[in-house]
């Protein structure tokens, strides 16, 4: 994927072909969300909306004023009900056995064995669901020589319903029993119905509509109430008839256990033949001339492929339970073993677990810039306030809005680098190639830093086998329901997986907000890549398969500006999520890989896959498979279950708070975050591995900036009245022990800049109020500012290094 993409990457110094994003996938999305959704509602109103009930469960016999005298009073097979009524009895001797509620998987094939040995033909009125289900035993009835009937599709009552429903019903099993036996019937047997003189108004209109849809209905005149199941011997009894009348017998196969059925019949039937009775189905016994005739080519393919859907929704709705059970298992567990990590790891941190010797030689800290006039300043007057020695570099990365005029117009011991318009990467290679000093930090142009971050973030270097350290990014901009959604993500999503990732030595992303690396590493690296679109991850991983442990310090706090906007939002993630997809597609290997680059594989990339792109994938299924869940199963159950998972993260994010030094007030939004941010992520994620597997190159785009950043004074977030808490233990001095500076006001925005006449060379500059002179404290000395860049003898490249050339592309900061 990685390698494809560099080989089409333009040439540098040239303006790219702009390359638009694919789209058919947002169709493909939809098509499958409607897909899965249709089958659901199918499954859910075959399976969940009725179902089959004892015969007993019946409403109120209501008024009878419109049934006819001669249906009351006539045979059970009635005919005509639309227009000119008229009923038909069995014949003198004549016992129909039918049987309701099949196929049954079980049952039904029991009792036609019965049949078969004492060579009796009966009726079977058969449920479209149990069709659907067990197709072959429709084909094992019709074989056997055995007459079919409906019984409806779900078991309804029918009296109960529209007309447009009880039309549904009907066609449906009829469909059903095309296309699994290849046979079409006019035999209805209404659910719940009995015989003619039960007969009410409603039950007769059922019949009524029946008839007009071509349909013989049959009722019964003897009822065996093997649906009571009083023991096999008071089924005999029940089903035995008294006198030589014809009957139509109404008995089960499907509905429950019907074991006392099969003992039953396989005793009535020989009693009965002893007294000279004889077995018939329906339509022998009443005289009908063909009920069931072969299905039609179109009834018979129709037939065929609603059955399929149907089945392709049992198997849809057993596979999401399948995979939720997992996915709820799984993060159940993830949470576990993020807690613990995250006590262990605070733990190890809060027993003033020492790296070795403080470092407190000088360090580098580089800021890309491009377009950044409405954070630069905040930006880089938080770094001058830092306590630790060093130096700072701002590279332009060829602005449009005046950054570099706007840094060197402050007139601050900073060394601004202007470059043609070339990326982050190549900004980022070009303060390499300038930096003095071994130990690197990388900041972004929207990022803050409070004054002890620079010797927090460089600590860990104390042990010679650490390469990176990640700090602690935080929102700054959290007002509104957003900014607390995005501010929950990063200490309760980023933060925690950190220390996880910390303990397991396998942290897969240096955040480029707040980070810190051995200069020497990186060069022997050949500097950063720019081949994907998350330098910063790409970066991390590729120091983690050299061998260089990559660790986390959360004491290194540094204020990002982030999203204001769900678009702006949109557009951060597509490029983060799809950066790491080309990221973790390029350091494949690892998963081959020993040592520490096999950490990196079997644990982090392992990660990654399953949390950050499986889960997310499924996730639209889960929110589909949760409103089916809330219409057809149990409610409360359902939302028994949200409500655990969301106290899970609840009880997640006020230890991650705590550990973090944070206020929890932001948890309330924590429900509503499931409904908007939730979904927004996660098609992020379906946008970005699309976009992936599709081949397409996303491009790079240019990231809102608000200035809403402020250089922190004493670590004050903007927008918060409480500043944020550090971690337990003994606390620093905001700054130092020498006189306090006052808060600074948000930084008045200007027009963009025109270039600024600087002079040559740079008289020591008198710091402007109201920052004053800052003592250094011990253990570090003062140490001289380097004079501006263009003074600077510069290293020689190492020789690993590639410095990449400037190509004229607007790049994502």
């Amino acid at each position: 994927m990685t390698d494809r993409r560099r080989r089409e990457a333009p040439p540098r110094g040239h303006t790219p072909t702009r390359e638009v994003a694919p789209r058919t996938h947002w169709l493909l999305l939809s098509v499958l969300a409607v897909t899965l959704s249709t089958a659901l509602l199918l499954q859910g109103y075959t399976h969940h909306m009725f179902g089959i009930t004892s015969d007993a469960v019946t409403g109120a016999r209501g008024r009878s004023d419109t049934v006819p005298a001669q249906v009351v009073h006539g045979g059970p097979v009635i005919a005509n009900a639309a227009t000119s009524a008229h009923t038909a009895k069995a014949q003198a001797r004549t016992v129909a056995l039918t049987f309701d509620d099949g196929p049954d998987p079980v049952w039904t094939p029991r009792i036609l064995d019965v049949l078969r040995r004492n060579h009796v033909h009966a009726t079977f009125f058969v449920v479209g669901t149990q069709v659907v289900a067990h197709p072959e035993l429709l084909r094992r009835i019709v074989a056997d020589g055995h007459q079919i009937g409906i019984h409806t599709f779900t078991h309804p009552d029918l009296a109960r319903l529209a007309p447009w429903q009880r039309s549904l019903e009907l066609r449906e099993t009829q469909l059903a029993v095309a296309g699994a036996a290849g046979v079409t019937t006019a035999l209805l047997r209404p659910p719940y119905s009995s015989k003619n003189d039960a007969l009410d108004d409603a039950e007769w209109s059922v019949l009524r509509q029946a008839d007009a849809a071509g349909y013989v209905t049959v009722l019964s005149t003897q009822d065996a109430e093997d649906w009571q199941r009083p023991g096999a011997d008071r089924i005999l009894a029940n089903a035995t008839p008294h006198g030589h009348a014809g009957q139509i017998l109404l008995m089960h196969d499907g509905g429950g256990d019907r074991s006392q059925t099969v003992a039953a019949l396989g005793s009535l039937i020989p009693r009965l033949k002893a007294h000279g009775f004889r077995f018939a189905t329906v339509g022998a016994a009443v005289g009908m001339a063909g009920p069931v005739q072969p299905a039609g080519l179109g009834d018979r393919l129709q037939g065929m492929a609603f059955i399929k859907v149907l089945q392709g929704g049992d198997l849809a709705v057993w596979l999401l339970g399948v995979l939720m059970s997992a996915a709820g298992a799984i993060s159940v567990l993830r949470a576990a073993v993020v807690l613990v990590a995250a006590r262990r790891h605070r733990r190890l941190r809060s027993r003033g677990r020492s790296w070795g010797p403080p470092v407190t030689e000088p360090v580098s800290v580089i800021v890309p810039a491009y377009n950044e006039s409405a954070g630069i300043e905040a930006a880089v007057r938080s770094l001058l306030a830092s306590d630790h020695p060093g130096e700072i570099i701002v590279v332009d990365d060829g602005s449009t809005d005046g950054t570099a005029d706007l840094v060197e117009s402050l007139r601050l011991p900073v060394r601004v680098i202007r470059q043609q318009n070339a990326g982050k990467p190549a900004a980022l290679n070009t303060g390499l190639a300038a930096a003095t000093y071994d130990l690197v930090v990388m900041v972004d142009g929207d990022t803050v830093f409070e004054p002890d971050t620079v010797r927090t973030l460089v600590q860990p270097f104390a042990d010679p086998r650490v390469g990176a350290v990640s700090g602690n990014a935080k929102v700054a901009n959290r007002g509104g329901l957003l900014g607390r959604w995005q501010h929950i993500e990063y200490v309760v999503g980023f933060n925690l997986d950190r220390r996880l990732f910390d303990l397991a030595e396998c942290m897969p992303t240096v955040p480029g907000a707040v980070g810190a690396f051995r200069r020497r590493a990186l060069l022997e690296l050949g500097g950063v890549s720019d081949v994907t679109l998350a330098e910063d991850t790409d970066l991390t991983m590729a120091l983690c398969r050299a061998g260089w442990r990559v660790v986390y310090e959360e004491g290194a706090r540094a204020w990002t500006e982030a999203p204001a906007s769900l678009n702006a939002l949109w557009r951060q993630r597509y490029r983060w999520c799809y950066g790491t997809l080309q990221a973790m597609w390029k350091h494949r290997g690892a998963l081959v890989q020993r040592g520490a680059a096999g950490k990196l594989g079997r644990r982090g990339l392992v990660h990654l896959l399953l949390f950050q792109v499986l889960l997310p994938l499924l996730a639209p299924a889960v929110d589909i498979f949760a409103v089916y869940g809330l219409l057809f199963l149990d409610p409360v159950r359902i939302v028994g279950l949200w409500l655990a998972f969301l106290l899970l993260q609840l009880l997640m994010g006020l230890y991650a708070f705590r550990l973090d030094g944070e206020r929890p007030g932001p948890l309330w939004s924590l429900p509503l975050q499931q409904f908007v941010y939730r979904q927004l992520m996660y098609l992020v994620v379906i946008q970005s591995v699309f976009t992936a597997v599709s081949g397409s190159r996303l491009r790079w785009q240019r990231m809102e900036r608000y200035g809403s950043l402020q250089t922190p004074a004493g670590a004050q977030a903007p927008g918060d009245t409480v500043p944020p808490q550090g971690p337990v233990g003994p606390q620093r001095p905001p700054y130092h022990s020498g006189p306090q500076p006052a808060p600074y006001a948000p930084v008045q925005q200007r027009p963009p800049y025109a270039p600024v006449q600087q002079p040559a060379p740079y008289a020591p500059v008198q710091q402007p109020m109201p920052y004053a002179p800052v003592q250094q404290p011990a253990p570090y000395a003062p140490v001289q500012q380097p004079p501006p860049y263009g003074g600077l003898p510069q290293p020689p490249p190492h020789p690993g290094f590639r410095q990449p050339g400037p190509y004229e592309t607007q790049q994502f900061y």
